[in-house]
């Protein structure tokens, strides 16, 4: 139905419905991610190819050129407009959202394609070949900075919008607490717009006047500092959409409860907290920062485990009280009550199941010591693949298989059900092969960032190699599971028998505890993480911007590279 033409004319949360403008809107963000998909994927295949030191690239392009797109277009592009969009459609569903929110989220979307077509241009006619994290002294095109701009200033829009939702919401529903799906896309774009701060004033005052040739310098500290202030949260940003499937559509899925309302929120807030200020954990090998604050931002770092093992002992405990009540018996009976011919549920399932190894990864990457064996080798570029490229992109399939029909009003049907599941264990086989070889070959200390075949013969070399071979196979694997899923999707927008399909939100257990009121209180939650944010870098940047040197690079650095 189509809602009422004034913001504070909302539909009350028992009679929400999306309509097709809506989910015009919602499909388009999520159309640009599997084209994304398609595109990135086939970059990375090259990539793995090219590593193996069997194939070389046509004259003309360049391994960095298809590096940088791998990581902007599936790290950045992929991730956003996919989030953006589930986070639409799930305020939607629970909030509701006026004509004139909608159009203001379709200014945010042509802005940020605006954006990224930028971008891509200036990456395709090699001018930036900076990767996705484009550290100085790198010099990409000015018009690579600017885009990259106008892609945050339009997701800062789209967060706006769910803002103004939740906020009309509570002004009809004074007395009620917020849905929960709402809170928590309201907690990961407060999170994505504080962190995203950093990376803006990097590209704003740093690297478009230094790319125009208003600025002959750069202090290369600063701007990696201000990367990483953002670089950490925005894994987060990622992984909490996939932790919102968990804990509120999962359930419903599988047919049980939310095991508890608060602890998800609780867990949501202390991501909020500890997402932010640890951005010098990625920074450990740096000179110019103080160790005193590396430490700090270490232990802080450590604190996110906390909602970690909360979503993780909330989610098993879901899974068994919802087995036992379908009859379940023994110590792990209610394991075979789980729905495993559902992909709606084996895709995030096996997602959660890789966050184990992805978590101890991401301690060991967090530790000093440790940190010093595998910094900027491949074992990285491994975990990264292991949690986002597996735990964050398998639940956002998951999703796919009931959001997209739904939108579309079509059905899920068998036979895509069943298509599913080979795509979900053929991209587990093959993020296993290419990530376990990646984890290996670092542990060896292949470089990360780098086309292998540059560095000729050698002992140590000629030990990466039956890895590289192993990293072309499970990439291989995984590029056939990116085509199963892009036709998964064109099949389920286009082709699909014609239908109404659920959108999954499980309610609460029966005899749940009330939620404290407590958590409606955003000044709180977002003050004290203003406050930490300042205690963990004040100090430390002023210490920067006193002791490192502005950056004695030349203007004419060479563009790209």
């Amino acid at each position: 139905m189509e809602l009422a033409k004034k913001d504070h004319e909302q539909p009350s949360v028992q009679s929400l419905a999306i309509s097709k403008p809506e989910s015009r809107l919602y499909m388009s963000f999520i159309s640009v991610a599997f084209i994304s998909l398609l595109i990135g994927g086939l970059m990375g295949l090259l990539q793995v190819f090219i590593r193996s030191g069997k194939f070389t690239l046509p004259a003309g392009i360049d391994y960095y050129q298809i590096l940088t797109v791998h990581g902007v277009i599936l790290g950045l592009v992929l991730t956003t407009y996919f989030i953006i969009g589930f986070h639409f459609s799930l305020m939607g569903k629970t909030v509701g959202i006026s004509i004139k929110q909608r159009k203001t989220a379709w200014v945010a979307f042509w802005i940020m394609v605006i954006g990224t077509i930028m971008t891509a241009i200036t990456i395709l006619f090699g001018e930036a070949s900076v990767l996705y994290t484009f550290y100085a002294p790198l010099r990409a095109h000015p018009a690579f900075y600017i885009g990259l701009a106008l892609v945050i200033i339009g997701s800062w829009i789209a967060g706006f919008v769910n803002w103004r939702q939740l906020a009309l919401w509570k002004k009809a529903h004074p007395d009620e607490k917020s849905p929960l799906l709402a809170f928590m896309v309201t907690v990961n774009t407060v999170m994505w717009f504080i962190a995203s701060l950093g990376v803006a004033v990097a590209v704003l005052v740093q690297f478009i006047p230094w790319s125009l040739g208003y600025a002959e310098t750069i202090n290369v500290l600063i701007s990696r500092t201000l990367f990483w202030y953002f670089g950490h949260p925005l894994v987060y940003f990622w992984l909490l959409p996939a932790y919102m499937a968990w804990y509120a559509i999962i359930p419903k899925i599988i047919g049980g409860k939310i095991f508890s309302d608060s602890l998800a929120r609780l867990s949501f807030v202390l991501f909020l907290f500890f997402s932010i200020p640890v951005g010098f954990h990625h920074q450990l090998t740096e000179p110019g920062i103080d160790p005193t604050w590396k430490f700090i931002q270490v232990v802080l770092t450590f604190m996110v485990v906390i909602p970690s093992l909360m979503t993780a002992f909330s989610m098993f405990a879901t899974f068994e009280i919802t087995g036992r009540r379908k009859g379940a018996k023994g110590l792990f009976g209610w394991f075979k009550k789980l729905p495993w011919k559902d992909v709606r549920f084996l895709a995030p399932f096996i997602g959660m199941l890789a966050f184990i190894p992805g978590g101890a990864g991401g301690i060991i990457n967090a530790s000093h010591q440790m940190n010093a064996l595998i910094h900027n080798t491949i074992w990285v570029t491994g975990h990264f693949h292991l949690t986002v490229a597996t735990t964050v992109m398998l639940t956002f399939f998951g999703i796919s298989y009931w959001l997209i029909p739904y939108l579309r009003g079509r059905k899920l049907t068998p036979n895509i059900n069943r298509l599913g599941i080979i795509q979900a264990i053929i991209w587990t086989v093959g993020m296993t092969i290419m990530s376990g070889a990646m984890h290996i070959e670092g542990l060896l200390g292949a470089p990360r960032r780098s086309s292998y075949s540059e560095y000729g013969g050698g002992e140590q070399v000629s030990e990466w190699i039956g890895y590289q071979m192993a990293q072309a196979i499970g990439g291989t694997i995984l590029f056939i599971g990116i085509v199963l899923m892009v036709y998964i999707f064109i099949k389920l927008t286009f082709f699909a028998p014609k239908g109404e399909e659920e959108f999954p939100i499980a309610e609460e257990e029966v005899d749940a505890q009330p939620t404290p009121a407590f958590f409606e209180n955003w000044k709180l939650w977002i003050g004290i993480t203003v406050a930490l944010i300042l205690a963990a870098y004040t100090i430390p940047f002023i210490e920067i911007i006193q002791t490192s040197p502005p950056g004695s690079v030349p203007f004419d650095f060479p563009i790209g590279r």
